[in-house]
């Protein structure tokens, strides 16, 4: 393990998301548009890693950019063994009915190695609003 490079170990975290639009806790005359989103964190790799922080870029239509930053994941900083997952529920709130989320996880391997792994960009969109 000790050979492989921060390049490789990004490579070794797969994150998939899935998104939901809640018209219940939106309110678009008020420019306000809620979304859930699921996050599973896989590891491919070899080596048992742990999710220490979070790092978000969160672009609405207008091109207005949310950053946030921070510890974990909803309160947690879990440990990922090689073929496992974590997954995560949390949420978003724009001003316009789409945007963008991307960003990073700030990651740990057991031998002390520090790397990102990154979260590609995804999209939050009201239903009907992209055909």
């Amino acid at each position: 393990m000790s050979d492989m490079d921060q390049s490789e170990l990004r490579d070794t975290i797969k994150v998939d998301v899935k998104t939901a639009y809640l018209p219940n806790h939106s309110s678009p005359e008020d420019c306000r548009f809620v979304f859930a989103y699921t996050i599973t964190i896989r590891n491919v790799g070899e080596t048992p890693t742990q999710l220490l922080t979070r790092s978000w870029l969160i672009t609405d239509a207008d091109g207005k950019v949310q950053e946030v930053q921070g510890d974990g994941v909803v309160g947690e900083q879990p440990h990922i063994p090689p073929g496992s997952y974590h997954s995560y529920s949390s949420g978003a709130v724009l001003e316009t009915p789409i945007g963008t989320m991307e960003g990073t996880y700030g990651m740990l391997t057991n031998e002390g190695m520090l790397f990102n792994a990154s979260i590609p960009v995804f999209r939050l969109a009201v239903p009907g609003v992209l055909n």
